[in-house]
């Protein structure tokens, strides 16, 4: 658990970084700000999961990172492609944003499965 509350910090500060760099214009301004909020969402919520209060608690504040991480991969595709910010860094971001999707979405899956047994 260690590694993946590492790395999803480390993504966060990479989405800050990125929004700190795109140009400043109308455009740039607003998608800036919808990564913003949903990449460090993705650590915000996945600190909050670390104090559940409960097993349901902990897989709703999972499914929140996951969401959240999903929104992340769209707004950088769309950063991406409208050609606000292009090159190494945000493909980087885009295949970072995808691998921790996947570890959510594979956790999200196992809670699940583990809380709903099929008899």
């Amino acid at each position: 658990m260690k590694e993946i509350e590492e790395r999803i910090y480390s993504f966060a500060l990479k989405i800050v970084d990125l929004v700190k760099s795109m140009p400043r214009n109308m455009v740039s301004l607003e998608m800036g700000k919808q990564l913003l909020r949903s990449g460090t969402s993705i650590a915000a919520n996945y600190e909050e999961s670390r104090g559940a209060i409960s097993r349901n608690d902990f897989i709703y504040k999972i499914s929140l990172c996951f969401k959240e991480s999903r929104e992340t991969n769209l707004w950088l595709r769309l950063i991406r492609d409208s050609n606000i910010f292009e090159g190494k860094k945000i493909e980087e971001l885009i295949k970072e944003s995808l691998e921790i999707r996947n570890i959510l979405g594979k956790s999200l899956k196992t809670l699940r499965e583990k809380k709903n047994p099929k008899s």
